[in-house]
């Protein structure tokens, strides 16, 4: 894709990730659009970029989707980029008595809500570009948090699909495969040991500079590129048996 000029919507875009993209992508010379849960976390971000469009919305229900399509395509019909990043991670077991409960809401926002608005989006005819954001987790599980790995093993296999289905309407889809990030996905401190989500933009946007489709590193680097022995050894590893 092509780095400046763009109109650009992402998904969680005040926060971890999303935030990295609207900070890179707004220095690129681009209009972004963000949407969150959170109205004092989207107005932080406009305090530091005051260009940045966003949108009040729980990705979780439907037909708030629904609302935010309509607002996005109506106020915007020259938006070309859709980024599906936002997501929840829930350390969860079969064995707990509300796991059912937490597992909707995990897939709800993880699987339904990227399907949903790719769906929707995918009727703007201006539309050149959708990028879907994994995780390294989707090709070697941790089984503390099954759905999470789960919910990103789908849309690793959902953007192989989406790819092959868009090429003849000329509409790019790349896949983002990031590996643990200093951010505070699934608790506040949880990832603080991890890889700055600065140091990972820097990858991102070299490697969409080299038009790569499929966008990993580090540890997610070396599971999209291993074979059935390496990616059971990594399960092993992250999975020890106690």
């Amino acid at each position: 894709m092509k780095l400046s000029n763009n109109k650009i919507f992402i998904t969680g875009g005040a926060t971890g990730i999303g935030l990295g993209l609207t900070e890179r992508f707004i220095k690129e010379d681009n209009i972004v659009l963000i949407c969150g849960r959170r109205e004092s976390a989207l107005k932080a971000v406009t305090a530091n970029y005051p260009t940045v469009i966003t949108y009040v919305c729980d990705l979780s229900k439907a037909e708030e989707r629904e609302r935010l399509y309509q607002l996005i395509s109506t106020e915007h019909p020259d938006l070309n980029v859709l980024i599906n990043n936002a997501g929840i991670q829930q350390d969860l077991s079969i064995t707990d008595s509300d796991f059912y409960q937490q597992a909707k809401e995990e897939l709800a926002i993880n699987i339904e809500a990227p399907m949903h608005l790719t769906s929707l989006f995918g009727n703007m005819g201006s539309l050149t570009t959708i990028m879907n954001v994994s995780s390294g987790l989707a090709f070697a599980p941790m089984s503390r948090m099954p759905v999470y790995c789960a919910s990103k093993a789908f849309i690793h296999s959902f953007t192989l699909s989406l790819r092959h289905v868009l090429k003849p309407r000329n509409i790019e889809v790349i896949e983002i495969i990031p590996p643990a990030l200093n951010t505070d996905l699934g608790g506040v401190g949880k990832h603080d040991y991890a890889t700055p989500v600065e140091e990972f933009m820097h990858a991102v946007f070299d490697q969409l500079k080299d038009l790569k489709t499929e966008i990993s590193y580090g540890f997610s680097e070396g599971m999209l590129h291993s074979g059935p022995e390496g990616l059971q050894k990594a399960f092993e590893r992250m999975n020890p048996v106690t």
